[in-house]
């Protein structure tokens, strides 16, 4: 029987779940920027480590070349890494907050 590392821990992405208002304050989440959508596929790739925090609706996200996916919902900070390549599917209105990183910021 072969076990699988978790795609999160492949692809270093990290993901927080159920963040406390505590954190939230203390990263500045408030004064983030705005993404929304509605359900659609979006190819997309990360030319800076981005902080995400998912404030409605959820995200399967296929790293390129995988089969596998990683769900993110609402309540998940989640950091992609820089140069990570990915299919984004929506299923239904998402909208999330977000911060791209410096090399070292956390």
């Amino acid at each position: 029987m072969r076990i699988e590392k978790p795609l999160e821990e492949l692809y270093n992405v990290r993901v927080e779940r159920k963040v406390s208002q505590e954190r939230l304050a203390e990263l500045g989440v408030s004064r983030w920027s705005i993404w929304k959508t509605g359900k659609c596929k979006l190819p997309w790739d990360w030319h800076v480590d981005q902080l995400v925090y998912i404030e409605e609706g959820e995200v399967r996200v296929v790293p390129e070349g995988s089969q596998r996916f990683m769900q993110f919902v609402a309540g998940d900070l989640v950091r992609y890494p820089k140069w990570f390549e990915a299919d984004l599917f929506f299923n239904d209105f998402y909208q999330e907050r977000y911060s791209f990183r410096a090399y070292g910021d956390d």
